[in-house]
């Protein structure tokens, strides 16, 4: 019997939307990218306007000179003539649009990033997206971790409570009682992860090697300082012998283990965070090892006075207990609750994980560049707040708020536990700690600084993680950075960039690299929107004065590479600075071209047209020689129009030098050497260009100069350096004229796709908890059904009762039937039939091989029973499937096979039409199929029962 899964209309809509964004391709397009996209089209299209502008005046000023003002007649022979005429017009206009269409964009864009991730490799950044690396320069938030990000992550114990005593310091062995120091020694070494350990040190003089849990170490490390050894205990009780293990989570902050005693009694040793645990303590262990009553009393002194002490010395405080239980009556150990309670305190401990000494200054750096450092961790308010105010985040006089994360939801959420935005925007931006928070709390700050704001005011946030359930903070926030050390695969997975070594300074060189791609891409258009507005001018000028353009083919051609692939490689390889963490980030509007590099653009331009007109039009007389104005067509290269080419590249080269610096600084050799790959670009273009001038002849358009020629060349181009000092000295704010470029596109600007992509983009976290409260409560309305057919089949005394009352249970069940073959399986309601039904009836409803019948009178019983045997059986597997696909979501199984045995589990999809199919309890699940799969027995039984009346029920294969 062949079953294939049911297409309900909710599967069937997810399936299509599946295959819709399948063939919808993906733009992941960055802040930057979308600038650039945007400056790039409107750069093509005014350059295309241009070079068809210059094609068309130079193909009506030769028309109407030609044949209007001298009067000729088009000739036959003539029209070669015509014709190249034409074609170098051509040639004009279409070299007019390669050097006005900035094609080095994508390329800079590409060098830069690949440029900078290289780099970061080196800084301990491991990026996993290259767009990451962009949008972490504009960082406005970083929310990090505490634990081996802001502190070493080496962890020790400094200060405990044993025995009704504080101890400072590591107490001597001597000072505990026996009791005591066992109780301790097992509470810690047993209730353990076995892989956590303390091996000795790699080199001699270094510390200890940490291996595994680090909390778990420090107490490991704590043992050996009592002159104990833990791995003895371990041998003694290895860990398959532990009776049961509650292991460490985020919401119950504890772990628990339980061993089995000699008398065959229990006890459970545990521990966890210290104000939580120290609620489950009736008990506590006095100076001599004797139990002494814990009332909450008693709690609030110790917190006082031992716990809150500590967290202010930036301790992690963990409370030690166990309790014991009599061999009389085993506990329920499934009700955690009830067995980790009524504890006896053995110690509490304070861990210190000292602050990493390069972390203050680093997060002085984000503060100093307009970036808000926020501490989101696990341990006590007042260990967070200590540790924060050690690391800088925190300051004595600012207004801020250090939350706990029961506080931080009261806060944000209404009567009804909805979070409700406007209450998150009055806590986040005083926010700077989040203490005893969970990864949910994590996601929940991300997403409420993402969505408070939009436009030039949208917060760009960072987050940190390393555990499994930071996954959805990490998706969620512009740039996720997951631990290479501490970090799980899931965080790994889930992340954008990858500290390697686990450290906040690597989180600001991703700053600093993150700012400089941005300020390498305007150095880069700086230079070249200078070079386009320059080259297209004296190309479009000239030919409609001139009838040709000063700049030929080839040497446009040249000039083209030099602006686009030799110039992305000198400007998009410049290092970062510190300077760079100076400025404020720049807002996800800010326009690529700012009014400081409008103001050099335009200047520099001024310059160098003011140079090429004047060497244009008076040149020849200055430099004594021929004018190469208006010359025939085939005439050979001038020397007039070389000093032109060569005066405007070395313009360019030294404006590369200028466009170093976008900021207005007047330094622009600062660091120059520090980029090795910029000076061997300038230098070689420059022997190059040598080379072209020199030996190019013809096919460059070139003729040679004089060194007298060639200084004067350079003399101009030198005088850029000079002119860009002049460009700097005028305030730009008196320039209102300026106005800035490169904005990004706006949302009325987007395509159809791209907005429909936007949609798309629902916060994955938050899906996958809707459709699972919908699944469950689904689940729950359908749970009366459930216990009444379970019911139904538990009460009856015989099968012929059952065959009395399967037409009300059945007709609660919609008809199943899988239509993907023609062979497949139907439930559905029938009328009960008599004792001498109709056999193939009764055969064709279960699809039964009517070879595997019993004959004789009984036959209608027989096979009626059977039937409702068969279908009982079908639908509890039916169910279970069913139940289990509430787990798996709803998703299209890739492959059918024919089952040929009832015991084959069916794979099913969840029909929003299906609500009576009933949830069967797992433990009512096993009773059924253990009734139903016992074997026959050897007597025949004349009882209409179906299970004991041998008949065996087989499948008729398709």
């Amino acid at each position: 019997m062949e079953m294939q899964p049911l297409k309900s209309a909710e599967g069937g809509e997810m399936e299509e939307r599946e295959k819709k964004k399948a063939n919808v391709p993906k733009k992941e397009k960055s802040v930057l990218q979308g600038k650039l996209t945007k400056l790039a089209v409107q750069i093509g299209k005014a350059g295309l306007v241009m070079s068809a502008i210059t094609v068309i005046i130079l193909v009506l000023y030769f028309v109407i000179e030609t044949f209007v003002v001298d009067g000729r007649v088009w000739l036959a022979e003539c029209t070669p003539v015509y014709v190249q005429y034409f074609v170098k017009f051509f040639i004009i206009g279409v070299t007019v649009l390669v050097v006005a269409v900035p094609e080095g964009l994508p390329l800079a864009v590409t060098i830069s990033l690949a440029y900078s991730v290289k780099k970061m490799m080196k800084d301990n950044n491991l990026v996993r997206h290259l767009d990451a690396c962009e949008t972490m320069g504009n960082a406005t938030a970083i929310c990090s971790d505490k634990t081996g990000t802001l502190t070493t992550n080496r962890m020790t114990v400094v200060q405990s409570y044993l025995g009704d005593t504080h101890y400072k310091e590591i107490p001597a062995p001597s000072a505990l009682t026996p009791k005591i120091l066992d109780l301790l020694v097992h509470a810690i070494s047993i209730n353990s992860a076995y892989t956590t350990k303390i091996l000795p040190p790699e080199k001699e003089g270094a510390l200890p090697r940490q291996v595994g849990n680090k909390t778990e170490c420090a107490l490991l490390g704590f043992v050996l300082d009592l002159k104990r050894d833990f791995q003895p205990v371990r041998e003694q009780i290895p860990e398959d012998k532990l009776y049961k293990v509650y292991t460490f989570n985020s919401v119950r902050k504890s772990m628990s283990t339980v061993i089995r005693m000699p008398d065959g009694g229990f006890r459970l040793f545990s521990k966890g965070a210290s104000e939580i645990l120290l609620k489950k303590c009736t008990n506590i262990l006095n100076s001599n090892g004797e139990l002494r009553g814990f009332r909450p009393r008693d709690r609030d002194d110790m917190v006082k006075k031992i716990i809150e002490p500590m967290a202010c010395d930036g301790l992690r405080t963990i409370c030690i207990a166990y309790r014991d239980f009599s061999a009389i009556q085993e506990p329920d150990w499934d009700n955690e609750n009830e067995v980790v309670g009524e504890l006896t305190c053995i110690a509490v401990v304070g861990i210190e994980d000292p602050v990493r000494p390069e972390v203050p200054e680093a997060i002085r750096k984000c503060q100093r560049a307009g970036i808000t450092v926020r501490m989101v961790t696990g341990d006590n308010i007042n260990t967070a707040r200590a540790i924060a105010a050690k690391c800088g985040i925190i300051h004595p006089g600012e207004d801020f708020l250090c939350l706990e994360g029961k506080e931080f939801n009261r806060r944000i959420r209404n009567e009804k536990g909805e979070i409700e935005q406007e209450r998150l925007d009055k806590v986040w931006p005083k926010l700077r700690v989040l203490a005893r928070s969970s990864p949910t709390d994590k996601h929940t700050l991300v997403k409420g600084i993402i969505d408070s704001t939009t436009g030039e005011q949208r917060q760009v946030v960072a987050v940190t993680g390393d555990g499994t359930n930071d996954g959805p903070a990490l998706k969620k926030a512009d740039v996720g950075f997951a631990m290479g050390i501490a970090g799980t695969d899931v965080a790994k997975e889930a992340s954008d960039i990858i500290l390697t070594d686990d450290n906040f300074t690597s989180i600001v060189k991703a700053v600093m690299w993150g700012r400089n791609v941005y300020d390498s891409i305007s150095k880069f258009l700086q230079f070249q929107l200078t070079v386009n507005v320059v080259a297209v001018i004296v190309a479009f000028t000239g030919a409609c004065i001139t009838q040709d353009s000063p700049l030929k083919a080839v040497q446009m051609l040249w000039v083209n590479l030099i602006m686009d692939t030799f110039a992305s490689l000198a400007l998009a390889t410049e290092p970062p600075t510190e300077s760079l963490l100076l400025r404020k980030p720049y807002g996800r509007d800010k326009p690529l071209i700012s009014r400081t590099m409008m103001k050099n653009i335009l200047g520099h331009a001024v310059y160098q047209l003011t140079i090429i007109f004047t060497l244009l039009f008076v040149g020849e007389l200055f430099f004594d020689i021929d004018s190469g104005r208006n010359a025939p067509l085939h005439s050979p290269p001038s020397e007039h129009y070389t000093i032109i080419f060569n005066t405007f590249v070395m313009m360019q080269l030294f404006n590369e030098i200028n466009a170093r610096k976008i900021h207005g600084e007047r330094n622009v050799f600062d660091g120059i050497f520090s980029n090795p790959i910029f000076c061997t670009i300038v230098l070689g273009t420059f022997g190059i260009q040598i080379v072209i001038v020199q030996f190019g002849g013809k096919p460059f358009s070139c003729s040679p100069l004089s060194t007298e020629q060639w200084l004067w060349c350079l003399f101009v181009g030198v005088g850029e350096l000079v002119w860009g000092q002049v460009i700097a000295t005028i305030p730009t704010s008196q320039l209102k004229c300026l106005k800035e470029a490169g904005h990004g596109p706006g949302k009325d600007e987007m395509t159809d796709e791209e907005l429909a992509e936007g949609e798309e983009e629902i916060d994955h976290a938050e899906r996958e908890l809707r459709r699972g409260q919908i699944l469950w409560f689904r689940g729950l309305n359908r749970i009366q059904t459930q216990m009444e057919v379970v019911s139904t089949f538990k009460r009856s005394g015989s099968f012929q009762g059952a065959v009395r009352r399967r037409s009300s249970v059945l007709s609660q069940l919609h008809d199943v039937t899988n239509l993907s073959t023609p062979t497949h399986v139907t439930l559905s309601a029938a009328k009960p039939t008599s004792a001498a039904g109709n056999k193939e009836e009764a055969t064709k409803l279960l699809n039964l091989s009517p070879y595997s019948a019993p004959t004789g009178e009984n036959a209608g019983n027989h096979m009626e029973a059977g039937s409702l045997l068969g279908g009982c059986l079908l639908l509890i597997r039916v169910v279970k499937a069913f139940r289990s696909s509430l787990y798996e979501g709803l998703e299209k199984p890739e492959s059918k096979s024919c089952i040929h045995n009832f015991m084959a589990t069916p794979e099913f999809l969840i029909n929003d039409y299906t609500h009576n199919i009933p949830l069967i309890d797992d433990t009512d699940v096993d009773e059924n199929e253990e009734r139903l799969r016992a074997p026959p027995p050897s007597p025949p039984n004349q009882n209409n029962n179906a299970i004991d009346s041998g008949i065996y029920l087989t499948m008729h294969a398709t």
